[in-house]
Protein backbone atom coordinates (compact mmCIF):
# COMPACT_ATOMS: atom_id res chain seq x y z
CA UNK A 1 0.00 0.00 0.00
CA UNK A 2 1.12 3.47 -0.36
CA UNK A 3 3.60 5.26 2.43
CA UNK A 4 1.57 7.17 5.05
CA UNK A 5 3.49 10.59 5.70
CA UNK A 6 1.55 10.78 8.59
CA UNK A 7 2.67 7.61 10.30
CA UNK A 8 4.60 7.96 13.02
CA UNK A 9 7.15 5.24 12.09
CA UNK A 10 7.79 7.20 8.63
CA UNK A 11 8.95 10.13 10.70
CA UNK A 12 12.30 9.42 9.55
CA UNK A 13 11.81 8.00 6.14
CA UNK A 14 13.09 11.30 4.53
CA UNK A 15 15.40 12.37 7.13
CA UNK A 16 18.21 9.85 6.62
CA UNK A 17 20.77 11.17 4.71
CA UNK A 18 22.17 14.13 3.73
CA UNK A 19 22.23 16.47 -0.03
CA UNK A 20 24.61 15.04 -2.05
CA UNK A 21 27.69 17.79 -3.34
CA UNK A 22 25.93 16.80 -7.04
CA UNK A 23 22.63 18.33 -5.91
CA UNK A 24 24.75 21.13 -4.22
CA UNK A 25 27.11 21.66 -6.53
CA UNK A 26 23.92 22.22 -9.54
CA UNK A 27 22.40 24.95 -7.42
CA UNK A 28 24.99 26.58 -6.75
CA UNK A 29 26.31 26.59 -10.27
CA UNK A 30 22.32 27.84 -11.53
CA UNK A 31 21.67 30.43 -8.84
CA UNK A 32 22.91 32.61 -5.91
CA UNK A 33 20.90 31.52 -2.29
CA UNK A 34 23.24 33.53 -0.41
CA UNK A 35 21.48 35.69 2.20
CA UNK A 36 17.63 34.53 0.69
CA UNK A 37 14.82 33.46 2.21
CA UNK A 38 14.01 30.11 0.76
CA UNK A 39 10.71 28.15 1.16
CA UNK A 40 11.00 24.47 0.86
CA UNK A 41 7.87 23.44 0.37
CA UNK A 42 7.05 19.43 0.51
CA UNK A 43 10.48 19.29 2.76
CA UNK A 44 9.75 15.86 4.53
CA UNK A 45 12.41 15.19 6.94
CA UNK A 46 14.62 18.11 6.30
CA UNK A 47 17.39 16.82 3.72
CA UNK A 48 17.25 20.43 2.07
CA UNK A 49 16.04 23.15 4.57
CA UNK A 50 19.72 21.85 6.00
CA UNK A 51 21.84 21.73 2.96
CA UNK A 52 20.21 25.16 2.07
CA UNK A 53 21.23 26.96 5.21
CA UNK A 54 24.86 25.80 4.77
CA UNK A 55 24.95 27.04 1.37
CA UNK A 56 24.18 30.21 2.66
CA UNK A 57 20.38 31.18 2.67
CA UNK A 58 19.34 33.94 5.37
CA UNK A 59 16.59 31.79 6.73
CA UNK A 60 14.64 28.63 5.42
CA UNK A 61 11.00 28.05 5.85
CA UNK A 62 10.34 23.84 5.79
CA UNK A 63 6.99 23.84 4.67
CA UNK A 64 4.81 20.10 4.90
CA UNK A 65 1.17 18.75 5.36
CA UNK A 66 2.23 16.21 7.75
CA UNK A 67 3.25 16.62 11.64
CA UNK A 68 5.25 13.57 11.46
CA UNK A 69 7.36 14.60 8.69
CA UNK A 70 7.61 18.29 10.19
CA UNK A 71 8.72 16.48 13.99
CA UNK A 72 11.88 14.34 11.65
CA UNK A 73 12.64 17.68 10.23
CA UNK A 74 12.71 19.57 13.00
CA UNK A 75 15.22 16.49 14.72
CA UNK A 76 17.14 16.39 11.03
CA UNK A 77 18.06 20.01 11.87
CA UNK A 78 18.23 20.52 15.00
CA UNK A 79 21.72 21.56 15.26
CA UNK A 80 20.98 24.45 12.44
CA UNK A 81 20.30 27.84 13.23
CA UNK A 82 17.75 29.74 10.57
CA UNK A 83 14.95 27.38 9.67
CA UNK A 84 12.00 26.91 10.78
CA UNK A 85 8.98 24.41 10.10
CA UNK A 86 5.36 25.04 9.11
CA UNK A 87 2.51 23.14 8.48
CA UNK A 88 0.78 23.84 5.13
CA UNK A 89 0.18 22.16 1.68
CA UNK A 90 1.58 23.14 -1.69
CA UNK A 91 -1.71 24.54 -2.88
CA UNK A 92 -1.64 26.76 0.56
CA UNK A 93 1.31 27.28 2.11
CA UNK A 94 0.27 29.45 4.94
CA UNK A 95 3.03 31.85 4.08
CA UNK A 96 2.65 35.82 3.42
CA UNK A 97 2.64 36.77 0.05
CA UNK A 98 5.96 38.47 -1.66
CA UNK A 99 8.26 37.57 0.88
CA UNK A 100 10.20 34.85 -0.24
CA UNK A 101 13.30 35.23 -2.70
CA UNK A 102 13.19 31.39 -3.44
CA UNK A 103 10.78 28.67 -3.61
CA UNK A 104 12.02 24.69 -3.60
CA UNK A 105 9.89 21.78 -4.33
CA UNK A 106 11.87 19.19 -5.21
CA UNK A 107 10.14 15.63 -5.38
CA UNK A 108 6.63 17.07 -4.50
CA UNK A 109 4.68 17.37 -7.46
CA UNK A 110 4.02 13.87 -8.38
CA UNK A 111 2.07 13.81 -5.25
CA UNK A 112 -0.04 16.13 -6.73
CA UNK A 113 -3.07 16.01 -9.09
CA UNK A 114 -2.71 20.10 -9.86
CA UNK A 115 0.18 21.64 -10.90
CA UNK A 116 -1.51 25.45 -11.85
CA UNK A 117 -2.36 25.31 -8.26
CA UNK A 118 0.27 24.67 -7.18
CA UNK A 119 2.59 27.36 -8.98
CA UNK A 120 0.16 29.49 -8.68
CA UNK A 121 1.20 29.41 -4.89
CA UNK A 122 4.58 29.50 -5.31
CA UNK A 123 4.36 32.48 -7.30
CA UNK A 124 1.74 33.97 -4.75
CA UNK A 125 4.86 33.52 -1.68
CA UNK A 126 7.86 35.12 -4.25
CA UNK A 127 8.81 38.49 -4.57
CA UNK A 128 9.01 39.89 -8.11
CA UNK A 129 12.10 38.12 -9.76
CA UNK A 130 12.21 35.08 -6.92
CA UNK A 131 12.85 31.68 -8.35
CA UNK A 132 11.19 28.70 -8.23
CA UNK A 133 13.06 25.54 -8.77
CA UNK A 134 11.49 22.21 -9.59
CA UNK A 135 12.84 19.14 -9.31
CA UNK A 136 11.10 15.36 -10.27
CA UNK A 137 11.59 12.66 -12.07
CA UNK A 138 9.50 12.69 -15.75
CA UNK A 139 8.76 9.84 -17.31
CA UNK A 140 11.63 9.36 -19.38
CA UNK A 141 13.63 9.66 -16.10
CA UNK A 142 11.91 6.43 -14.86
CA UNK A 143 12.35 4.08 -17.75
CA UNK A 144 16.26 4.49 -18.00
CA UNK A 145 17.20 1.16 -17.19
CA UNK A 146 18.66 -0.62 -14.06
CA UNK A 147 22.89 -0.40 -13.62
CA UNK A 148 25.29 -0.63 -10.99
CA UNK A 149 24.45 2.92 -10.18
CA UNK A 150 20.82 3.12 -11.29
CA UNK A 151 19.68 0.84 -8.91
CA UNK A 152 16.05 2.05 -9.23
CA UNK A 153 15.65 0.75 -12.59
CA UNK A 154 15.53 -2.67 -10.92
CA UNK A 155 12.24 -2.56 -9.13
CA UNK A 156 10.53 -1.76 -12.47
CA UNK A 157 12.68 -4.66 -13.86
CA UNK A 158 11.83 -7.08 -11.35
CA UNK A 159 7.82 -6.17 -10.95
CA UNK A 160 6.29 -4.25 -13.99
CA UNK A 161 3.36 -3.53 -12.61
CA UNK A 162 5.18 -0.54 -10.34
CA UNK A 163 6.31 0.93 -14.04
CA UNK A 164 2.58 1.61 -14.45
CA UNK A 165 2.26 3.04 -10.98
CA UNK A 166 5.14 5.29 -11.07
CA UNK A 167 4.23 6.49 -15.14
CA UNK A 168 0.79 7.59 -14.05
CA UNK A 169 1.72 10.13 -11.18
CA UNK A 170 4.64 11.59 -13.08
CA UNK A 171 4.74 14.83 -15.44
CA UNK A 172 6.24 15.09 -18.77
CA UNK A 173 8.75 18.16 -19.13
CA UNK A 174 5.91 19.80 -21.35
CA UNK A 175 2.93 19.52 -18.87
CA UNK A 176 5.57 20.89 -16.28
CA UNK A 177 6.89 24.08 -18.51
CA UNK A 178 3.48 24.79 -19.77
CA UNK A 179 2.09 24.59 -16.46
CA UNK A 180 4.84 27.28 -15.14
CA UNK A 181 4.17 29.69 -17.99
CA UNK A 182 0.31 29.55 -17.47
CA UNK A 183 0.95 30.68 -13.91
CA UNK A 184 3.16 33.57 -14.23
CA UNK A 185 6.39 32.57 -14.61
CA UNK A 186 9.25 32.26 -16.89
CA UNK A 187 11.25 29.42 -17.13
CA UNK A 188 15.06 30.02 -17.10
CA UNK A 189 16.84 26.54 -17.21
CA UNK A 190 16.06 23.11 -17.42
CA UNK A 191 18.50 20.78 -16.33
CA UNK A 192 19.17 16.82 -16.17
CA UNK A 193 20.82 15.86 -12.88
CA UNK A 194 22.12 12.33 -11.91
CA UNK A 195 22.42 12.80 -8.12
CA UNK A 196 24.05 10.84 -6.25
CA UNK A 197 21.66 9.35 -3.68
CA UNK A 198 23.94 7.65 -1.43
CA UNK A 199 27.34 5.72 -1.25
CA UNK A 200 26.93 2.03 0.21
CA UNK A 201 30.13 0.43 1.97
CA UNK A 202 28.75 -3.23 1.29
CA UNK A 203 25.26 -5.56 0.30
CA UNK A 204 24.46 -5.40 3.30
CA UNK A 205 24.49 -1.92 4.04
CA UNK A 206 22.33 -1.92 0.54
CA UNK A 207 20.11 -3.96 1.49
CA UNK A 208 19.39 -2.64 5.21
CA UNK A 209 18.38 0.66 3.09
CA UNK A 210 15.87 -1.09 0.55
CA UNK A 211 14.15 -3.17 4.01
CA UNK A 212 13.83 0.56 5.57
CA UNK A 213 12.16 1.51 2.31
CA UNK A 214 13.78 4.99 3.40
CA UNK A 215 12.82 7.40 0.69
CA UNK A 216 11.52 5.58 -1.20
CA UNK A 217 7.81 5.34 -1.49
CA UNK A 218 7.15 3.24 -4.72
CA UNK A 219 8.51 0.54 -2.19
CA UNK A 220 5.40 0.40 -0.24
CA UNK A 221 3.36 -0.64 -2.76
CA UNK A 222 5.30 -4.29 -2.44
CA UNK A 223 4.37 -6.82 0.14
CA UNK A 224 7.57 -7.50 2.63
CA UNK A 225 8.26 -11.34 0.71
CA UNK A 226 8.46 -8.87 -2.50
CA UNK A 227 10.48 -6.68 -0.80
CA UNK A 228 12.94 -9.42 -0.13
CA UNK A 229 12.22 -10.82 -3.54
CA UNK A 230 13.47 -7.47 -4.94
CA UNK A 231 16.75 -7.32 -2.39
CA UNK A 232 17.93 -10.65 -3.72
CA UNK A 233 16.98 -9.66 -7.45
CA UNK A 234 19.30 -6.60 -7.02
CA UNK A 235 21.92 -8.44 -5.55
CA UNK A 236 22.52 -11.01 -8.40
CA UNK A 237 21.92 -7.72 -10.87
CA UNK A 238 25.17 -6.17 -8.95
CA UNK A 239 26.75 -9.24 -8.68
CA UNK A 240 29.86 -8.58 -10.72
CA UNK A 241 30.02 -4.86 -9.17
CA UNK A 242 32.59 -4.08 -6.90
CA UNK A 243 31.68 -2.53 -3.43
CA UNK A 244 30.87 0.85 -2.76
CA UNK A 245 28.01 0.57 -4.67
CA UNK A 246 27.44 4.59 -5.68
CA UNK A 247 23.53 4.83 -6.13
CA UNK A 248 22.25 7.61 -8.37
CA UNK A 249 18.53 8.76 -9.40
CA UNK A 250 18.04 10.66 -12.37
CA UNK A 251 16.39 13.78 -12.32
CA UNK A 252 14.91 17.09 -14.01
CA UNK A 253 15.30 20.69 -12.64
CA UNK A 254 13.35 23.30 -13.80
CA UNK A 255 14.56 27.09 -12.94
CA UNK A 256 11.32 29.49 -13.27
CA UNK A 257 11.48 33.26 -12.85
CA UNK A 258 8.46 35.39 -11.36
CA UNK A 259 8.05 37.72 -13.99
Amino acid sequence: MPINFHDEQNRQTYAARNADESWISLINSTVDVSNKRIADIGCGGGIYTKALIKMGASHVVGVDFSDEMLKGAATNCSDIQNATFLKGEAYQSNLPANEMDMVLERALIHHLDDLDTCFKEAYRILKDGGVLIVQDRTPEDCLLPGDEHHIRGYFFEKFPRLMDKEISRRYDSEQVQQALKSSGFRLANKVSLWETRRIYKDYAELNKDLLLRTGRSILHELTDVELQELISFIEEKLSDSQPPIIEKDSWTVWFAIKE
